[in-house]
């Protein structure tokens, strides 16, 4: 999910990430997308905030457009061969309030989350990622994404993907949106719930893009994914949330040399 941290995470990565195309001397174009988003305001909730969608792409010459999904992180390659990339990745995660969930929860602290991801072109309209990001507060759990995108497109003029994704979390990232200490029990009334790691939520991802002109194009997305596991069976999202999470986001790009 992009956010506007994010945006300019990308933007600041952006020389990095075509360092090594140095030797080309051909001019490059920059393609940057801006426009709202509807998201979860944090895991499992049943409300909803709305956030800048912001998408920044590179390309040198007429090459198209690296395709990248609109619910991956930020991030660039640090290498990159024969369909094969690796680098870092930056994510975020909302504030969850105590009033969000009843005012009898503990609140959980807007998260920076810090790590890398590992993708794999396997043709020219399929490719494999897979990223794990670290909170460095907040949460201060780890959470990972693994997905496939079938891509279909007319070079920069149209592009549609769709994909499934798998999401994963560690004890600490599912305990702090989904468990129930003893304190929480006391106040809610809830049981004391220990929500363990493991898969988080099921789900898919389609992304569409149109080329207006040289210059002007529109994108959006939507977003669809299932908790599972200890996630969905959580007392808090029984009480407080929902296991249907939604999103979505549409956005304006313009293009330039």
């Amino acid at each position: 999910m992009r956010s506007l941290i994010l945006g300019l995470a990308v933007l600041a990565a952006a020389t990095p990430a075509f360092a090594q195309e140095a030797r080309d001397e051909r001019p490059r174009r920059t393609r940057i997308g801006l426009g709202p988003q509807l998201v979860p305001s944090f895991p499992g909730s049943d409300s909803y905030q709305l956030r800048p969608f912001i998408d920044v792409s590179r390309a040198r010459g007429d090459d198209d457009f690296a395709f990248e999904a609109p619910d991956e992180s930020a991030g660039f390659p640090l290498l990159r061969t024969n369909g094969f990339s690796v680098g870092p990745a930056i994510g975020i995660e909302g504030k969850r309030r105590s009033r969000d969930v009843g005012g009898v929860l503990s609140e959980v602290g807007f998260t920076v989350e810090l790590g890398g991801f590992v993708q794999v072109q396997l043709t020219d309209a399929i490719r494999l990622r897979a990223e794990a990001r670290k909170g460095v507060n907040g949460h201060k759990g780890l959470n990972a994404m693994i997905g496939a995108d079938y891509v279909l497109r007319d070079h920069d003029r149209w592009l549609v993907a769709i994909g499934p994704r798998l999401t994963l979390a560690d004890d600490r990232y599912m305990n702090a949106y989904f468990g129930v200490s003893p304190g929480d029990a006391a106040r809610s009334g809830l049981p004391i719930y220990d929500a363990g790691g493991g898969v988080q939520a099921v789900g898919a991802t389609v992304g569409v893009l149109r080329q207006l002109n040289d210059r002007w194009g529109i994108s959006g997305y939507a977003k669809y994914d299932r908790l599972t596991g200890d996630a969905g069976d959580s007392p808090v999202v029984a009480a407080f949330g929902s296991r249907n999470q939604v999103s979505g986001g549409l956005a304006l790009s313009y293009t330039f040399d």
